[in-house]
């Protein structure tokens, strides 16, 4: 059965659709980039993030942590683009305004699912964080810069990318396979997003204000473990359940009312 669905994969062009969305958010990543930094104000966040990354990883500790993260994180990305991709993208085109629906519900059912883990799993949950030991390998970074977006432990490297591969998947199930346009945009999105919260920014004004107040509200949530700000992609679960935090402490008003 297995040798039989593994032909099916490869006759029927399947491993294409992941060969497609793998070199289209490649080519994104490379020109976004160079694009990018014709501005110059980020320029200047690129080059302040370097100059932060120079010191970290003169530390002994840092480069192999690293280096087991993008690893772990290499493995399960080829795991989620040879087992979901090719079975939740198709190239039939779909109205515009069906591509951006689609890519907002990617990104924002993800999130929810990530503020769950991160909130519950990672930092504060009823049965005790059971996975506090793991987070706090990216905690020791109590102000982080781009680099130390991949300062993980391997299993949070890994459960990170797993969770968004699953959320993509069990979507396709249920609203039909995304357009590789849809694919590529999410793909960039989520690692884009995820990388540009821990970049240190000084530049704070229009049209990067956005920008450098989603980086800053990360920021607050790495200087104490006890933080608020547990959602990735935007700050609307942590408004919808109490845990915005704009550094006082999510749980403050709970502690006012209390000894009110």
């Amino acid at each position: 059965m297995i040798t039989s669905a593994i032909e099916s994969f490869f006759a029927q062009g399947q491993w294409l659709l992941s060969l497609y969305v793998a070199l289209g958010t490649v080519a994104c990543f490379i020109a976004g980039k160079h694009l990018l930094l014709l501005n110059p104000a980020l320029r200047e966040t690129r080059q302040l993030n370097l100059d932060a990354a120079k010191d970290r990883v003169t530390r002994s500790f840092y480069p192999p942590i690293q280096k087991r993260s993008k690893t772990w994180g290499l493995l399960t990305q080829l795991s989620v683009f040879l087992f979901i991709v090719p079975f939740s993208v198709t190239t039939a085109a779909k109205p515009w305004w069906e591509v951006l629906l689609d890519i907002f519900v990617i990104l924002m059912v993800y999130d929810f699912f990530y503020y769950l883990v991160h909130r519950f799993l990672f930092h504060d949950g009823p049965l005790g964080a059971p996975l506090k030991w793991v987070h706090a390998v990216h905690h020791q970074m109590k102000n982080p810069c781009r680099m130390d977006s991949s300062y993980l432990h391997p299993i949070e490297t890994s459960l990170g990318i797993a969770l968004y591969g699953a959320t993509f998947g069990l979507l396709a199930l249920t609203m039909g396979d995304f357009n590789l346009v849809t694919a590529v945009v999410t793909f960039v999105a989520f690692s884009a997003i995820n990388q540009h919260n821990h970049d240190l920014m000084e530049v704070d004004r229009f049209p990067f204000k956005y920008l450098k107040y989603m980086s800053d509200m990360h920021h607050v949530h790495h200087a104490r473990f006890v933080g608020g700000n547990f959602a990735t992609i935007s700050l609307f679960y942590d408004w919808l359940f109490g845990t915005y935090d704009t550094g006082g402490g999510w749980g403050k008003h709970k502690r006012e009312s209390a000894t009110a």
